[in-house]
């Protein structure tokens, strides 16, 4: 009996321990997609961003399509962002005094009246540039989350770019209001020319004003202040011609006039389109 129990106890041989499952290595298409299931708005965001580059990239190298028409998509899809973040901060529309006042601080909203602006006027190179280098700021800090939910090892040369985007970001910021400001008196000359309407000068000088009175974004405010120790240590040179000191001193004044009073407000690291 007992030899019988025991040579059963030999013979059955015990079940095979769980194997476990090798950790994937492909690209995780599933948490992709519940990402973007779950994040709509953020990933519409992401997609008008990246039409926003394309079409800049279509209008100065015109390999498919029209430039004229790449330039307007362009400031559409502009649009269509600033439209998308206003809805995302905001959420829904409210006819009141204390809506339209918040609504008018929004950088998003900023940025609409800038597309408006120049949807009517002629092409502008210069007029794209700010909007074209928001898109790339943004779009790459979320490309790097969808990045993320494929997989930690998915395009490391992508991942390579946008590190390098976020390491040039705050010298990104200081052209964008660079360029935010230079465009003021080009307006002034395309209405000269006749190339824009003539209320379009007096309607960038009051995105310009918000722009400068931003809480959100100090950069349009800090390129002013150093514009200004610019111009007043050029003027100041012993070897500078009198007639130029003038000159620059004179755009310094004037510029001081048109500024807003300026509120205290907290420095933000970052700014938002």
């Amino acid at each position: 009996m007992s030899d019988g129990t025991g040579n059963n106890t030999e013979g059955t041989t015990p079940p095979p321990p769980p194997q476990q499952q090798p950790p994937q290595r492909g690209l995780n298409i599933e948490a992709l997609k519940q990402h973007v299931l779950s994040h709509k708005i953020d990933v519409a965001l992401w997609a008008t961003r990246i039409f926003t580059i394309i079409f800049t990239m279509g209008y100065f190298i015109p390999l498919f399509g029209n430039a004229h028409s790449s330039y307007y998509k362009a400031l559409l899809s502009n649009a269509a962002t600033s439209a998308l973040r206003l809805h995302q901060r905001l959420g829904t529309v409210q006819f009141t005094r204390v809506f339209v006042a918040q609504l008018l601080t929004e950088d998003s909203c900023h940025y609409l009246f800038y597309s408006l602006i120049f949807i009517y006027v002629a092409p502008i190179n210069m007029v794209l540039v700010p909007i074209v280098l928001f898109a790339i700021l943004h779009s790459a800090s979320y490309s790097l989350t969808l990045l993320d939910n494929l997989g930690h090892n998915a395009w490391w040369g992508a991942r390579l770019l946008i590190s390098l985007v976020e390491f040039q970001s705050r010298n990104i910021l200081r052209l964008i209001s660079l360029t935010e400001i230079v465009l003021m008196p080009l307006c002034v000359i395309l209405v000269l020319s006749g190339k824009a309407g003539l209320l379009t000068p007096f309607i960038y000088y009051h995105f310009l004003v918000q722009r400068y009175t931003s809480r959100r974004n100090p950069y349009t405010r800090n390129m002013f202040h150093e514009l200004r120790i610019l111009l007043e240590s050029t003027a100041s040179k012993p070897t500078m011609p009198t007639i130029l000191r003038k000159i620059l001193l004179a755009i310094v004044a004037f510029a001081s006039k048109l500024a807003p009073p300026q509120m205290p407000v907290p420095p933000s690291p970052t700014a938002t389109q």
